[in-house]
């Protein structure tokens, strides 16, 4: 009989191993390596908290995504994000303060949450969160930013909180990342970049990859010019369809496939940057990770929902503590249920059962 999944230690290696491939990949830069040494046993510290809890019966992922706001400047083609109207052009209403945020920053160091994705719209919009986000010293925050806001003050910002790393989205080449973003989008990433790479700061790539990219974005040319450029983490995010007509974009299991054998073969062949991606292959996760498995997500108004990609909620965090987010009714149900262990086409099992998870979420709240 096979030993039973334990998410917990799971999760745990993952942490562990982002972490260690970031001290490596940072020994040639002296002040961002002795920030990395320093937060790993930060993050070996919040490890023994997760795991206390676990053993308490308490399960606490260690990884949570932030959306700051829900406004942005740009239209890239297929967004998830506007396809579910979570993103608007307008100054939205109601969003969390920068001290509401701060107060679930404080709750998530305390239960020993390592990692929060600071996600948008376009999060360097709110730079008074940014700015509480770098307080928290013992949290790393990867910021998925577009990179048009990155100005003197940012620079800045980043040179003294080396906790806060921006992770600029990148398709591959100028023509395919001008196409999906708009033009001159391409020369302003690299333009940071230079200006990263001149400061000695480090800096991400967020990737979406779609059955057009898969390869482009895989091979040697592109992971150069970013390596040059003092590039330290790729992440590759799966294309997920949110219309009929974007499925097409999204990689199939070939695709899929292919992405995860580079991904291989970069950690071993190209150690000078961290490889992530996402969502990866969730058989060897035991299923999908979110919905607090692995991670959950907070919008901008407060509703903790499973995922960026399934925008669902019966809770918000501005009536209730982190802790309570994390066993929320719709949180415990998918947990205790099948739809993250169910097999799909590939993107995101809960965006294709999505009306299995609206079903459930109007189901717990009555």
């Amino acid at each position: 009989m096979s030993e039973p999944f334990d998410i917990q230690e799971y999760m745990t290696k993952g942490v562990e191993g982002i972490v260690a491939e970031a001290v490596k990949a940072t020994l040639k830069n002296p002040r961002e390596s002795a920030f990395m040494a320093k937060f790993a046993i930060a993050s070996r510290t919040a490890s023994k908290k997760r795991r206390i809890a676990e053993d308490k019966g308490e399960h606490i992922p260690p990884f949570l995504i932030a959306s700051i706001t829900s406004s942005c400047n740009l239209h890239c083609a297929g967004c998830y994000s506007r396809c579910n109207n979570a993103t608007t052009d307008e100054e939205p209403v109601k969003q969390l303060t920068s001290g509401e945020w701060l107060k679930i920053f404080d709750e998530a160091d305390e239960l020993g949450i390592s990692f929060i994705l600071l996600a948008g719209g376009e999060p360097m919009l709110r730079r008074d969160i940014i700015q509480a986000a770098g307080k928290k010293q013992n949290i790393l925050f990867p910021i998925f930013t577009n990179g048009t806001y990155i100005d003197q003050r940012y620079f800045e910002l980043f040179d003294k909180c080396r906790n806060l790393v921006p992770v600029m989205s990148i398709e591959g080449s100028k023509e395919t990342t001008d196409a999906r973003r708009g033009k001159g989008i391409y020369d302003k990433l690299i333009a940071n970049m230079e200006e990263f790479r001149k400061r000695g700061l480090i800096f991400g790539a967020s990737v979406t990859v779609t059955r057009q990219n898969y390869r482009e974005v895989c091979c040697d040319e592109f992971l150069d010019s970013l390596a040059e450029r003092g590039c330290k983490a790729v992440i590759f995010v799966e294309y997920v369809p949110v219309t009929e007509e974007s499925k097409e974009l999204a990689p199939g299991d070939a695709e899929r496939g292919y992405l995860q054998a580079e991904t291989a073969r970069l950690r071993k062949e190209r150690p000078e940057m961290v490889y992530i991606s996402f969502p990866g292959d969730e058989k060897s996760s035991g299923g999908c990770v979110a919905a607090g498995r692995g991670f959950f997500h907070i919008n901008s108004h407060g509703g903790a929902e499973p995922c960026p990609f399934s925008p669902y909620s019966d809770t918000n965090v501005k009536n209730t503590s982190l802790r309570q987010a994390i066993r929320s009714p719709l949180f415990t149900a998918l947990q205790s249920g099948d739809i993250l262990m169910d097999d799909h086409e590939g993107g995101c099992v809960l965006y294709e059962k999505r009306e299995l998870v609206e079903a459930l979420t109007a189901q717990v709240q009555h």
